[in-house]
């Protein structure tokens, strides 16, 4: 007679997570930004093995990314789908990822950009005033621009964010400098019609300065970044998603 396995639950998971974190991996993602009060240090390759054990339980993943605790909220964005997410459940999980950049800037764009509303969510995530909040909005806008077909773009819309990276860029919190940067590469990388206009805006755009905390990262140069996707032969082709 087979063997009866359990299904997992938060708590078995939220212990996995607890196994697997160490002081060094903890020490790492403090460095990059994230409240080291909400960090267990769980590495994002031990997280990704983790996440095909709980794969399509939604459930699951809505409850660990309640938890509050960054590699928890990480393993949910892996597993969760944004398609199965409403517009106000895509709310909290923006406003949970405060102080948390690689949640605000990453997980929680993988989901948003996911759903049926997802250029409205941006739109009104990027004009919220709140530096995290806007950072997830800069970045799911530019998901939207890597994985959406062109014709089905909003061009116009695209080049007005453009001019107001321009106009606002330097003068804009430090993680919403960031997302704006990488909007800027997305649009140039991904939308062959404003590939131009993406290259105009990163001229005059030029250094972006980003506080990365105590780490050697630097952010990239949008032209730099754009022209080297164009030279490899990768520029205009559609992403099938942003999750990494």
């Amino acid at each position: 007679m087979p063997a009866l396995t359990s299904t997992p639950s938060l708590t078995s998971i939220l212990a996995q997570l607890k196994s697997k974190g160490s002081e060094k991996t903890r020490a790492i993602y403090a460095r990059h930004g994230m409240s080291p009060e909400r960090v267990l240090g769980v590495s994002v390759a031990d997280l990704k093995v983790i996440a095909k054990t709980i794969k399509g339980q939604q459930a699951l993943a809505c409850d660990l990314y309640s938890t509050g605790i960054m590699d928890a909220m990480y393993l949910a964005g892996l597993v969760a789908s944004g398609s199965k997410m409403n517009r106000e459940e895509l709310q909290q999980w923006a406003d949970g990822a405060a102080g948390l950049p690689m949640i605000s800037e990453y997980t929680v764009p993988w989901v948003a950009v996911e759903s049926q509303q997802a250029r409205e969510i941006a739109l009104a995530w990027i004009f919220s005033g709140t530096e995290d909040v806007a950072s997830s909005g800069w970045a799911t806008y530019a998901g939207i621009a890597t994985t959406v077909p062109d014709e089905n773009l909003d061009l116009g819309e695209i080049e007005e964010l453009l001019d107001r990276i321009v106009k606002h860029i330097h003068a804009s919190p430090n993680r919403v400098r960031h997302a704006m940067n990488c909007f800027v590469i997305a649009v140039g990388s991904y939308v062959r019609p404003l590939a131009q206009k993406a290259k105009t805006a990163a001229r005059k755009i030029g250094e972006v300065t980003v506080d990365k905390g105590d780490t050697a990262c630097k952010e990239p140069l949008a032209l730099a970044y754009i022209e080297k996707m164009e030279a490899s032969g990768r520029a205009g082709s559609k992403r099938k998603t942003i999750r990494c």
